[in-house]
């Protein structure tokens, strides 16, 4: 077989002389690929004035790049991050998310610029292609080409460089593993945190105290508040139940009009929720089990619920099972009832999870 030097009236240099360096090395293995380099010098003298200066520059960067993402992450495990009507430290939470991921990366790839584009040397190369069966010679230059490539990086006689490259990723690495494993950061499992509402009944002194159904301005409804074919969002008539606390609990109480409750209750029957209503009245969660949007458009001619972000529709008259859209599970239904004072209170929990799926919901 004939090498790149010999179709060009060359003999081949041998590699494996102890006494070649590296850069020959390099050199020849590029002529037998067909490939001759025409130029090939350093941008800056080793550890010349200009030398340093780039090397504290590309330094200084991958050391903010770690501080930041260090940030990130301190930021992520530990800021408060819950959500309150009248804000404060936790409305920063997001921001600083993005700024301190943001700066990271943006450290890192102005150094890794900075590195390659002044501190490696300047190559101009031509190549001929072909395409030939490669010998164990060709692999010895490969070898000696990727560490050759190495040195030129200048990490052994700029080890600052190494040492704060590292000092950058293994950082921002982390911030990267963090959203990943955040969930073992916090139990989610913590006091059935996902398959608990605001509607759960409080043990008052051993006694179950049913939670009333409210609205935004905390007033409790009563059946005569609703028309037929008319509908209103309510809460759990608990502090801070009409907040973003319980977001998961935001509920709709519907009143049927007559024949369709009828279909309703049979329907809830065939289901084995045959107490779960009261009346022509029913409640369905207000939050869509496909992406988590409120599903509040009310079609009285219909009976259904539309959710407005992708579409989805809900028949109320049948357990609110999807019948249109990406939704592929019903709401979530509400076992209401009224109390001794006339107002609506939960029977019980919702006995589904609230949204959309999970892992662990069964």
């Amino acid at each position: 077989m004939n090498t790149g030097t010999e179709r060009h009236g060359r003999e081949p240099t041998d590699v494996n002389d102890p006494g070649l360096a590296r850069f020959e090395v390099v050199r020849e293995g590029a002529r037998r690929d067909d490939i001759e380099i025409v130029h090939y010098e350093p941008q800056v003298a080793a550890g010349s004035k200009a030398d340093r200066r780039l090397v504290r520059t590309v330094t200084a960067l991958f050391l903010v790049t770690g501080l930041s993402a260090t940030a990130f992450l301190i930021v992520y495990v530990w800021w408060p991050w819950r959500y309150r009507l009248v804000g404060d430290i936790e409305e920063y939470y997001t921001p600083l998310l993005g700024l301190t991921l943001g700066v990271a990366l943006l450290a890192l790839g102005f150094g890794i610029l900075i590195w390659g584009k002044r501190l490696l040397p300047k190559e101009v190369s031509i190549q001929d292609r072909h395409d030939e069966p490669v010998p164990a010679a060709d692999r010895r230059i490969t070898g000696q080409t990727m560490l050759y490539m190495t040195d030129e990086l200048g990490v052994k006689r700029r080890p600052l460089l190494g040492v704060s490259l590292l000092a950058g990723l293994i950082p921002v690495g982390a911030a990267v593993a963090a959203p990943l494993v955040g969930g073992l950061i916090r139990d989610p499992h913590d006091n059935r945190e996902l398959f608990r509402t605001g509607f759960a009944p409080a043990d008052d002194n051993g006694a179950v105290t049913r939670i009333r159904l409210v609205r935004e301005d905390r007033r409790p409804v009563r059946p005569l508040d609703l028309l037929p074919g008319s509908q209103v969002t309510v809460f759990p008539g608990i502090p801070h139940g009409v907040s973003n606390q319980y977001a998961d609990s935001v509920t709709l109480l519907i009143r049927l009009r007559a024949e369709d409750a009828l279909a309703a209750r049979e329907n809830n029957r065939r289901a084995g929720k045959q107490d779960w209503m009261w009346g022509d009245f029913i409640a369905y969660s207000k939050i869509c089990t496909h992406a988590g949007c409120p599903a509040s458009l009310y079609e009285q001619q219909t009976n259904r619920l539309l959710c407005p972000c992708h579409q989805s529709q809900f028949l109320i008259t049948d357990n609110a099972q999807p019948v249109f859209g990406p939704a592929s599970r019903p709401l979530p239904q509400l076992p209401i009832e009224v109390d001794d004072e006339g107002f609506f209170v939960a029977s019980s929990d919702y006995r589904q999870p609230i949204g959309p799926d999970f892992w662990e919901r069964p």
